[in-house]
């Protein structure tokens, strides 16, 4: 996922973001991390609307 791209752009901090969006942080650094098993379509909304993006803004495949 590119969230510490926007992450950058937003000048937002993790901890702001996750109290704003009322998700734990250790999911969120999971996905800031690459390291989450599985998509949660509620937070990927929740992330396109926060910083006004498209799903393909978000999340990139790669086929490694």
């Amino acid at each position: 996922m590119n969230i510490n791209e926007l992450l950058e752009k937003s000048g937002k901090s993790k901890n702001a973001i996750c109290k704003d969006l009322d998700i734990p942080r250790a999911n969120f650094n999971r996905y800031c991390r690459d390291e989450f098993q599985r998509i949660d379509a509620r937070l990927v909304c929740k992330l396109c609307e926060y910083f006004e993006c498209g799903v393909g803004d978000l999340i990139e495949y790669d086929e490694d």
